[in-house]
């Protein structure tokens, strides 16, 4: 049997200030060019519609996030809902209780099926090298306390955002609620270590598609901007850990590619990481 789906990952540039609006025609025109070529689920990178402004400390960060019913958000996802594309639609979001790097989930019907909230709240401090901002995003987002799959294109789906991939258990969570693919949006730079970032960039997407024995599919941005050079390399994993396509480091590109769902139930039942497991052991991770 085969279940295929025809999966993207928009590869996105850089953004030159949070009153550009070029991000936005970008997204349109990325989801037309997936719809001609029978794209069904895209994903885009992390915060993609902004300069990714948590590499800098700005007290007025407010004028940086949106609602989620902003009228920017809606266009995108009904334009996308009109073509039949489901989307992980990342984005800093202002919300009653706090803002958060967040990505709406949309159904190929252009429908919300679900808002995931970012986790993991990474903070790095900066050196005086060459792109070694470092990272506050500790200073503008409040963590996520939810894990959850949610339904489109007739499978489930997950979401992790960037950092959260790092962090094994949230996706094996997402794989005991019944993910077959994991969508994970990015905001990879180099920093001050070109040489050991990019060896390093792989290593946590193909694990976490191998360990769970499911989709992986990494949306990053590509690109120079300011002085935050952006990896790019976004990659399609597939659930025994290989890399089945996955695009350059220098250009905003779609990565288009069709997969079998079906491979999730026999890499899960040739590898038996279900039977094999022993949750009695692992209390310690929680405690």
């Amino acid at each position: 049997m085969s279940r295929p789906l025809i999966v993207a990952a928009a590869q996105t540039g850089p953004v030159a200030s949070p009153a550009d609006p070029v991000m936005v025609d970008t997204a349109i025109a990325m989801i037309d060019r997936a719809a001609a070529q029978g794209v069904q689920l895209m994903v885009f990178p992390e915060v993609f519609l902004a300069p990714f402004f948590p590499n800098q400390l700005i007290q007025d960060f407010d004028r940086l996030f949106l609602a989620a019913d902003d009228p920017v958000l809606n266009r995108i996802a009904r334009h996308a809902g009109e073509r039949d594309v489901a989307l992980v639609l990342p984005f800093a979001e202002r919300a009653a209780d706090g803002w958060f790097n967040s990505a709406l989930i949309i159904n190929e019907q252009g429908e919300r099926v679900g808002c995931y909230r970012k986790t993991h709240i990474p903070a790095y401090f900066p050196n005086d090298k060459p792109g070694g901002t470092g990272t506050y995003e500790k200073f503008y987002f409040g963590q996520g306390n939810s894990l959850d799959t949610y339904p489109v294109c007739g499978t489930r789906i997950g979401v992790q955002i960037c950092n959260d991939r790092l962090y094994p258990e949230g996706s094996r969570v997402l794989a005991l609620k019944g993910a077959e693919l994991i969508a994970i949006p990015v905001a990879y730079a180099v920093y001050a270590n070109a040489a050991q970032r990019s060896s390093i960039w792989e290593v946590p997407i193909r694990a976490r598609a191998y360990e769970n024995g499911l989709y992986v599919l990494a949306a990053n941005r590509v690109g120079l901007e300011g002085v935050r050079q952006h990896l790019g390399r976004s990659m399609l994993v597939d659930p025994m850990g290989m890399i089945q396509a996955e695009l350059g480091t220098e250009q905003a590109d779609l990565l288009v590619q069709t997969i079998d769902l079906d491979e999730v139930k026999r890499a899960r039942t040739g590898l038996a990481w279900w039977r094999d497991r022993r949750p009695s052991l692992y209390q310690p991770i929680v405690e």
